[in-house]
């Protein structure tokens, strides 16, 4: 049996689409899209407020840290470390340092603050042997919020 091309019977096929297989319309996509941005709108905030909140504490509990940390240098060698020594003084050992035996804190590493600047050590200080400050999320004296000034001493 031979076969023969016919140009009549070479229709394109057409394919049907099965019910529940149409897609979505650009009107519901316009939908869902405003609906994840309301969310994001109204949480999104929220879930800030917790991430600057988290980093405050962190350098609260760093600071306490810091705070055991120079308890041991004095409790080995009868004094806090200078300002001018600073907390590398945990780290270091110092000229004319008698009795270290740091490190007193783990990796050898002063850590910054949450916000990645350098924490300020004072000794001797007003309220105090020694203060240990992080300036908080503006980097400068003073603020509120996040910004607020987070120290060793209670206010």
């Amino acid at each position: 049996m031979e076969s023969t091309f016919s140009p009549a019977r070479a229709r394109p096929i057409r394919r049907r689409r099965r019910r529940g297989q149409e897609g979505y319309t650009l009107v519901e996509l316009l939908v869902v899209i405003t609906i994840i941005g309301l969310i994001v709108a109204l949480v999104g905030p929220r879930v800030l407020n917790y991430l600057g909140d988290s980093k405050v504490k962190t350098a609260k509990i760093q600071i306490q840290g810091f705070a055991s940390a120079l308890d041991l240098f004095y409790l080995d060698t009868g004094r806090y470390p200078m300002s001018q020594e600073g907390l590398g003084a945990l780290v270091q050992r110092t000229a004319g340092t008698a009795n270290w035996n740091g490190p007193y804190l783990k990796g050898g590493t002063v850590p910054a603050d949450p916000w990645g600047k350098p924490y300020v050590y004072r000794s001797p200080s007003d309220h105090g042997p020694y203060d240990i400050v992080s300036l908080g999320s503006d980097g400068q004296e003073g603020g509120s919020g996040t910004a607020a000034d987070i120290t060793s001493w209670t206010r």
